[in-house]
């Protein structure tokens, strides 16, 4: 067991969310509570800031300022996509041993755990005492043993309100733009896309998701078909789309720029269905591409997972002081309805491993569109509703 107390080191890696400041929140103010932690240093951009020694003192940041992370999205301490060279772990373990470094805590994705991860093995292969404890982040809701991940309620809030007001932009212009494409974030799975399906009557009519491979017949069929029936179209598209050989569907629109881990930084998909209707279908076609808002709009955060962030944080410091290492914190949910959630506990080698798709009860039987179980699942992470918009009846005038 430790002898004497040592200094706790945190970082943010990876993608921005609308929380993740929420997770840092609940680190520091935890931590501060804690006698068996003496400095508070945080890494600014993640593990390639480390290697710069570029640190900042949190212990002594002004309390309001601490408090208000949790309703500033993005990363306060900044992030990186950094894949750490062999020889450079023992820099970093030196670097840790420098500072006095005895609790490692790292807020992220897989590749953030898998760095975690790591860092702790070689600490343990060098008898250095360091406990690391992974603490999850990311819009994709895409880690294994998560019931869903922090960051994810808010980019669902986010593109629930997108879908509603852009159908009913579309609705108004039925005889002007009487297609709409909406390209969401998403690489591999379709969680962020079929959060889409949130804005109840408002949400889009199709929504197509990278589980189910693409079929451009089918696609414009499906097109057709709802255009015929009611005259306009609203298609919610994820930018990952793949073909059923596994290929990005985009992947020819542009050369694609590849981050250290391999993951290519996707687009054009939306262009590209836009196209294909416009070239064979003949129909009045509009891109709507959010972009980076998706993961990062302040005026969606959700208070369901700004709370939940700031408690995995939390539960993070209390863990490394327990002398556990080489877990990640998870999230449980034990009740529907009433919703409620707790942590849980998974190994950080396991959560690197793969991502978690959405599974096939969320996805309907004609692959365009999602369940009334997903609709359960999601909605309580958005926190309260999105909106209370009204519309006129259909009232015919008296002659």
């Amino acid at each position: 067991m430790l002898k004497a107390k040592g200094n706790l080191l945190v970082g943010q890696s990876g993608g921005p969310s609308a929380v993740i400041n929420s997770s840092l929140c609940g680190i520091i103010e935890e931590a501060i509570k804690k006698e068996e932690i003496g400095e508070i240093i945080g890494m600014k951009n993640g593990i390639q800031g480390l290697l710069k020694e570029d640190l900042i003192d949190l212990r002594r940041q002004n309390p309001d300022v601490i408090k208000g992370l949790k309703r500033t999205p993005t990363m306060a301490l900044g992030s990186c996509r950094y894949k750490l060279k062999e020889q450079e772990y023992d820099d970093i373990l030196k670097i840790i041993a420098k500072y006095n470094i005895r609790y490692f805590l790292y807020i992220g994705g897989n590749d953030s755990m898998h760095t975690t991860h790591e860092i702790g093995r070689l600490a343990k292969e060098k008898g250095y005492e360091l406990y690391v404890i992974g603490v999850p982040k990311t819009i994709d809701n895409d880690l294994l043993h998560n019931d869903h991940t922090p960051g994810y309620g808010s980019a669902a809030r986010y593109n629930a309100i997108m879908a509603t007001e852009i159908c009913m932009d579309t609705i108004s212009l039925k005889y002007i733009e009487v297609v709409k494409v909406v390209e969401t974030m998403g690489r591999n799975s379709g969680w962020v896309t079929a959060a889409t399906a949130l804005a109840g009557k408002y949400s889009p009519h199709l929504i197509y998701i990278p589980e189910i491979p693409f079929n451009a017949e089918k696609f414009l069929n499906d097109v057709k078909t709802v255009y015929d029936y009611q005259g306009y179209v609203v298609i919610a598209a994820c930018e990952g789309l793949k073909n059923p050989n596994g290929s990005f569907v985009a992947a020819f629109q542009s050369k694609m720029n590849i981050d250290p881990f391999g993951n290519p930084e996707l687009g054009g998909l939306g262009q590209y269905l836009v196209d294909l209707i416009v070239q064979n279908l003949g129909l009045k076609t509009r891109l709507d591409k959010p972009g980076t808002m998706q993961r990062s709009s302040g005026s969606a955060i959700s208070k369901v997972d700004a709370d939940e962030a700031y408690m995995v944080g939390a539960k993070a410091v209390n863990l490394a002081i327990s002398y556990i290492t080489d877990k990640t914190v998870t999230l449980v949910r034990t009740s529907n309805s009433p919703y409620s959630c707790e942590t849980g506990l998974a190994n950080l080698e396991d959560v690197a491993i793969e991502t978690r798709k959405m599974p096939p009860e969320f996805i309907k039987k004609d692959q365009n569109n999602i369940t009334k179980a997903f609709i359960e699942y999601a909605a309580p992470l958005i926190g309260c509703p999105i909106h209370d918009y009204v519309e006129l009846a259909d009232i015919k005038p008296k002659l």
